[in-house]
């Protein structure tokens, strides 16, 4: 195999949180920051997307969804293009913040779309996952929103390639988690 011949690594990273230049940013900067040079990557900010709200259709009708548009169709394209995915999101209330867990509600859409084979065309990809959390010494409290994003990789077969939990509430916090950091900027390097 020839060095042309070697696929080229594409990152999406996903913003989730709701605000800009918060924790995560950070964590997800830092971690692109470790990445090996030659890595194409592309960003999207979920809360600046207008997608639409998800709709359960899966018992009407044909159960089949139509192709998406606008914004949810380019996040979709984006989705598709990347071999590796780079979640970047605080914990909110536990869990996954609002469009996070839309961006995931319309996987179950894109499943269903005819022709897109989605669920085929994401086997095999990479999914990482940094968590701005302010749990402190109580890292088990992001453990649902870490196991949501297991499980929904393990469905579509998608490769764990580990998170990344850094400690910070208030924006530049996370600067001052040192492990956290490097941990971040090491996630992406293999």
């Amino acid at each position: 195999m020839t060095m042309s011949d070697t696929p080229t690594r594409r990152l999406l990273v996903l913003l989730a949180s709701t605000r800009t230049g918060g924790n995560a940013e950070a964590l997800a900067h830092a971690a692109v920051a470790g990445l090996p040079a030659g890595v194409e990557v592309r960003w999207q900010r979920l809360a600046a997307l207008s997608l639409p709200p998800f709709e359960d259709i899966r018992h009407s009708g044909s159960g089949h969804y139509p192709p998406p548009a606008g914004d949810l169709a380019q996040l979709l394209d984006d989705t598709l293009w990347a071999t590796d995915l780079l979640v970047a999101t605080p914990l909110y209330w536990y869990s996954l913040p609002t469009p996070l867990k839309l961006y995931l509600d319309h996987w179950s859409g894109f499943l269903r779309v005819p022709g897109l084979d989605f669920k085929a065309r994401m086997a095999g990809k990479s999914i990482f996952v940094l968590c701005a959390t302010s749990s402190g010494d109580e890292p088990h409290l992001a453990q649902p929103l870490v196991d949501s994003l297991r499980y929904s990789a393990d469905f579509l077969h998608l490769r764990w390639g580990g998170h990344v939990l850094g400690d910070g509430s208030r924006p530049g916090d996370v600067l001052k988690d040192a492990a956290a950091i490097q941990a971040a900027r090491r996630l992406l390097a293999g």
